[in-house]
């Protein structure tokens, strides 16, 4: 359905392009192009998880980058379990059926995706941090530790998807969704919203 290898060298090519160019949404909406998406959410939600530690920001910064998070973190779930779907969407097509013993994986694949994609921005940024010249010598020995520990922990997590990837189109694990339901963004679920929306109607 997707080769794994290319999946991680375009997630570190894309983290490398987007901090040069602006990003163009997909016109497409096969796998490929939701899984960009996904990786796309969370870059957004990497630099503004930097802008919400900015001590010097006001209160209207402050709240305007929270609004941010939230808005981009409700996409990144959601385009989690549309990768999911995808892939169930596939098995069936497939008609590849679970074996009698076939277990359940607690982690699904559109997780996996995500964690990769956090993975490379993260090698991308203590990449960075190796590299730079004001910083001391120190903290560049420091970061290059670190970004060979979290190099190693993306091959080792690259090769657990591509087993998950095996294990199902081979009928040897199953695949569920289990739905986030976040419910802070929900105006009818967060009591916050609702209450205020009822206080307008009144």
């Amino acid at each position: 359905m997707f080769d794994v290898n290319t999946l991680l060298q375009s997630q570190s090519e894309q983290v490398t392009f987007w901090h040069q160019q602006s990003f163009e949404c997909p016109k497409e909406q096969n796998f490929a192009a939701q899984a960009l998406l996904l990786h796309h959410y969370n870059f957004e939600l990497w630099h503004q998880e930097d802008l919400a530690r900015d001590k010097t920001a006001s209160d209207h910064q402050i709240a305007r980058v929270k609004q941010a998070i939230d808005r981009f973190n409700q996409q990144r779930q959601d385009m989690i379990e549309k990768l999911d779907e995808r892939i169930i969407a596939h098995l069936q097509s497939q008609k590849i059926i679970p074996q009698a013993n076939a277990q359940m994986n607690s982690e699904t694949p559109g997780s996996v995706i995500d964690r990769l994609s956090i993975s490379a921005l993260k090698i991308y940024h203590m990449c960075e941090e190796t590299l730079r010249k004001e910083a001391s010598e120190e903290h560049r020995q420091r970061c290059q530790q670190k970004l060979d520990i979290l190099k190693e922990q993306r091959q080792d997590l690259g090769n657990c998807l591509q087993i998950l990837m095996d294990d199902l189109l081979h009928g040897r694990k199953f695949l569920k969704i289990y739905r986030q339901m976040k419910m802070y963004n929900d105006e009818t679920l967060n009591p916050v919203l609702y209450e205020k929306a009822n206080k307008k109607e009144a």
